[in-house]
């Protein structure tokens, strides 16, 4: 595929909270100490997020991209990020924004790009595939990637001599595709659970990935660091060993980081706060090795967490004010998920749950207000009660753009029976048809 100059368009920008503070010196291999000195600021949570339409020549299809950068003009060094694909309709997947993995970049003076594909979320298009070609599969989605790597090759505020292109689940076979194509400033490849499941028909899905790895080792032209989790729900250690296999005897050069179990299933890794002690040390060694900044030249200020209230203890089912039998449940059952997790509720009964992804409380309140008609809160973050009789009293400030769906995730209301949602594993934090 020839390269082609791309257009963008910026749509919808989120809200940014930038604070200023002082720049320290700061170089690395490849990069000017001025640039990195830039990249040096202190930048709010959001990261100066941004989405754009990037289009491709000739009428390509624009594709919906979010955009993290650290304060300054640039140039950075970029990570781009490529999602999985959810179950369902893809045009219904929410914007992926992989925001744990994506602050360990910009800390490190990374912008991160994150496209969505063509026909998921507000990408345009339509998604297509070939079935039980699992090689075909991730060249066809890698053109959407190469697509992305020609924008930044006009762009300003890119490095676009020193970019890494990583992906998790569909999003890893693709960036592997990707990987046979000879791209200027691609130094290396991450691959988080990459891979492709099929459960329909008669499709042999496992053999077939195992020859699209080799299809792809045999045309390798970057090295690559892959990490599959013991407890990965469609790609096991066993399975990842194959694919390794097929790989390097194709002369792919690849480094597997076959790790233990991780919470309820290993394919979301990536996407979990708690993930990242599992993923940056050994992804810190493989950027050095190939010439990619490591070191911290941005500190990324939090907005202040909610304050514990102490309203009642965590556990006291009973203090939960406004829900009934259902939403009483529902606290049991949040009560056993692990941090990070939000519990909110409203005056009209509504409540909602939610565990792990990039931002509970943002994702419940969105959650929650789907059945209320009067405001929702948040009664408890992680290990304590946040709530006050008190409505007049901040929780937190007001969101600005709304983020994707939970990992793991209800909500309901008292007042209408018939209303219940709960929302599907998402690509970026855990399992579901990839």
């Amino acid at each position: 595929m020839p390269n082609a100059t791309p257009s963008y368009r910026t749509t919808a920008p989120a809200r940014s909270l930038i604070l200023a503070a002082g720049v320290a010196a700061a170089c690395w291999l490849g990069v000017s100490a001025s640039a990195a000195a830039q990249a040096a600021n202190s930048v709010g949570s959001r990261m100066n997020e941004q989405v754009v339409m990037i289009a491709g020549a000739g009428g390509s299809g624009e594709l919906q991209t979010t955009i993290f950068k650290p304060d300054g003009k640039g140039p950075f060094p970029v990570l781009v990020m490529n999602h999985g694909k959810d179950m369902g309709d893809p045009r219904l997947q929410k914007r992926d924004r992989f925001l744990h993995l994506s602050r360990e970049f910009v800390k490190r003076g990374y912008a991160v790009v994150l496209p969505m594909r063509k026909g998921f979320a507000g990408s345009s298009g339509t998604y297509r595939d070939y079935g039980c070609n699992m090689s075909n599969n991730g060249q066809l989605q890698a053109n959407d990637l190469q697509q992305t790597i020609d924008y930044l090759q006009t762009q300003p505020w890119s490095d676009a001599q020193h970019i890494v292109v990583a992906g998790q689940s569909y999003g890893g076979l693709a960036t592997l595709a990707l990987g046979t194509r000879k791209l200027p400033g691609v130094r290396g490849l991450i691959n988080f659970s990459g891979g492709l499941r099929s459960d329909s028909g008669d499709c042999a899905w496992q053999q077939a990935l195992v020859q699209a790895f080799s299809d792809y080792g045999a045309r390798a032209v970057y090295p690559s660091l892959w990490f599959y989790g013991q407890n990965d729900s469609y790609f096991n250690h066993a399975l990842a060993q194959r694919f390794l296999n097929a790989y390097a005897s194709q002369g792919g050069h690849a480094q597997l980081v076959a790790y233990g179990p991780f919470k309820y299933d290993a394919h979301g890794m990536v996407g979990s706060r708690d993930g990242v002690k599992i993923w940056w040390p050994e992804t810190e060694r493989f950027l050095r090795k190939i010439g990619m900044p490591t070191a911290q030249v941005v500190a990324i200020i939090d907005e202040p967490a909610m304050p514990r209230t102490d309203y009642a203890a965590l556990g006291d089912i009973n203090a939960v004010p406004f829900v009934r039998e259902r939403g009483r449940a529902a606290y049991r059952e949040f009560l056993t998920r692990s941090a990070p997790k939000a519990f909110a509720i409203s005056a009209s009964g509504a409540w909602s749950w939610a565990e792990e992804g990039d931002d509970p409380v943002e994702r419940v309140l969105s959650s929650c207000q789907k059945n209320s008609r009067e405001p929702c809160r948040v009664y408890a973050v992680d290990d304590y009660v946040v709530w006050s009789d008190n409505p007049g009293l901040p929780q937190s400030e007001a969101l600005a753009t709304a983020a994707p769906e939970s990992t793991r995730s209800a909500g309901g209301t008292e007042t209408n029976t018939a209303i219940n949602t709960a929302a599907n594993i998402d690509a970026s934090a855990g399992p579901g048809p990839r």
